[in-house]
């Protein structure tokens, strides 16, 4: 099998690459170790924790033992599927801060400046404000990616805004906007009732053209020759080769993973395993960047919360009224308002995100034993933290080694505790008198920093946003992966196009930057002068020097 293109794995940027090539005339196989996303449990939005815990659907990924979090293994899922990590996701919808994209420029991502990305953001989106608000001007309307907000009817998400306004901070009515700072509606990848997936706005309308499509096996190397990407080698399977170009997109975890075992990475690790040097490339695996968070949960002193269809008869009123109607619960992630603040004065931009929830429950779905709560997920957006990938043996069937040396500066314990005591802050406004009883977690009885910082250990969680090991950047910079066009730098023909070229994450969830790559670079790959630059200015608060809000 061959084509002018082959893409591995079909994810969020994958997926975006597979329509943009064959919309262009090039014929592209997506080589896809998952399966299909057909099934009740991927495509309704509230059964979001399901996919993400079933092996069906996720790599299964843990990191190593983490020494600042009491040696716990933390989960790192990463779809197995078509849509990737697009199809187990929360389908939150954040397209990170203006000036993040700012840092990747003079990080050495020449051309990735927000005035460069803003109209691939367009490009890609079909915006629906759903009666919230938001500047038409800021978005696109006709891309394949549907982007929708919540029907906020729970009073809850009006009460969680309205405390972060009472606590003094701003409101934003669309944070994907021109304002990111501030409290209001949080957007979900979501369109009449089902998970908007990178598979269901991408891949399977790529997928109708006579020039696309799909192969499913797991790649073990890319096949290099003479310096030049051939093809890929498939387990078990005749190799795919390809005329043009190789493209990896197939995650943080998995695309630096695939790179070493094809003899791009550091030449002393690649010979610690026996795997032939093609080009010595430090920073492959490492810069792994990570958002962390806690829960910061409260007993509902009313039984509004999500807590009311908890019932195993709940649940199943819910998936009836969603299998028959597409309406109701079901229909939405739930994560339906947010916030974007500042830890203190001085920082520019904001680095601190909450997730607002109408029920005290966990990622994995365990719900809290108290009954009826609500929660926010908070945590800081810039860690110094670094970790890397590096392979457990020169076999592909092996999971990598993840380490992701979390919590491992003091910025990151202060900024915890000032996320968790700013999140109090916000429960204690007058907005949520009617609602609370108590603090079930981190307790109230938990106020030192010791303490605090305990909970930390015992509580934080991964917000599974792995990214940054293919760092992309200056051509001359050892620690560059790959180019400003996602160009692996020392081998032609070879690209990689996902989270893993972030140079630094970005504010916020990361499908939608994820996307953002797959857009672009088809361009690259293609030749194509970039889209116009917009002339927008993102809202800077006017006193950041001075106020923390």
């Amino acid at each position: 099998m061959e084509a002018d293109f082959v893409i591995v794995g079909a994810g969020s940027a994958g997926c975006a690459m597979a329509y943009r090539l064959s919309e262009a005339g090039a014929s592209v196989l997506v080589v896809e170790h998952g399966g299909t996303d057909a099934g009740p449990f991927i495509q309704m939005p509230a059964a979001l924790s399901y996919p993400m815990n079933m092996s069906r659907y996720d790599w299964g990924y843990h990191s190593e033992p983490e020494p600042n979090l009491d040696n716990r293994r933390l989960a790192c899922p990463r779809g197995k599927v078509i849509g990737g990590s697009s199809s187990i996701n929360g389908m939150v919808y954040v397209r990170g801060h203006a000036m993040d994209y700012e840092h990747w420029v003079d990080s050495g991502a020449e051309g990735w400046g927000y005035a460069d990305v803003l109209p691939y953001f367009q490009r890609m989106e079909h915006w629906h404000d759903g009666g919230h608000g938001g500047d038409p001007a800021w978005r696109g309307t006709d891309g394949p990616l549907h982007v929708t907000r919540g029907t906020r009817e729970n009073p809850l998400h009006a009460a969680f805004v309205e405390a972060g306004r009472q606590a003094g901070y701003q409101l934003t009515d669309d944070c994907n906007g021109e304002k990111q700072e501030g409290f209001g509606p949080m957007e979900q990848t979501v369109w009449q009732g089902r998970r908007w997936s990178a598979a269901n706005a991408y891949l399977k309308p790529a997928l109708q053209r006579d020039n696309c499509q799909l192969v499913r096996g797991m790649v073990t190397r890319v096949i290099i020759e003479d310096g030049r990407a051939k093809g890929v080698e498939l387990a078990g399977r005749e190799p795919i080769m390809a005329r043009r170009e190789v493209i990896l997109a197939a995650s943080a975890i998995n695309s630096p993973k695939i790179l070493m075992l094809s003899g791009i990475g550091p030449a002393t690790h690649l010979a610690e395993h026996g795997i032939p040097v093609v080009a010595d490339r430090p920073g492959v695996g490492a810069n792994l960047q990570d958002h962390l968070e806690v829960y910061v949960q409260m007993a509902a002193s009313q039984p509004i919360t999500l807590y009311k269809y908890w019932s195993l008869l709940g649940k199943a009123r819910v998936g009836a009224q969603w299998l028959l109607t597409g309406k109701g619960p079901g229909a939405s992630n739930q994560f339906e308002s947010c916030g974007f603040i500042r830890t203190r004065p001085g920082v520019k931009y904001p680095d601190i995100q909450f997730h607002f929830l109408p029920i005290a429950v966990r990622y994995d779905g365990q719900a809290a034993a108290e009954g009826h709560g609500f929660q926010a997920h908070v945590g800081p957006m810039r860690s110094k933290s670094r970790g890397r990938v590096r392979l457990r043996s020169g076999n592909a069937d092996d999971a990598p080694i993840i380490k992701f040396n979390y919590m491992s500066t003091p910025e990151d314990w202060a900024d915890f505790r000032t996320c968790i005591r700013f999140t109090r802050e916000i429960f204690a406004q007058e907005a949520f008198r009617p609602f609370v009883r108590h603090e079930i977690q981190p307790g109230a009885d938990l106020q030192t920093d010791d303490e605090l910082d305990g909970f930390i250990r015992e509580h934080a969680e991964s917000a599974y946003h792995p990214c940054g090991t293919c760092r992309m950047g200056a051509a001359t910079d050892a620690r560059s992966v790959v180019d400003p066009q996602g160009r692996v730098i020392g081998v032609e023909g070879l690209r990689v196009a996902d989270s893993s070229i972030f140079p630094r994450i970005t504010n916020g969830n990361l499908n939608g930057p994820s996307i953002l790559v797959g857009e672009k670079i088809s361009d690259h790959i293609l030749g194509r002068d970039p889209l116009p630059k917009s002339n927008r200015r993102a809202w800077v608060h006017p006193d950041w020097e001075n106020a923390q809000r």
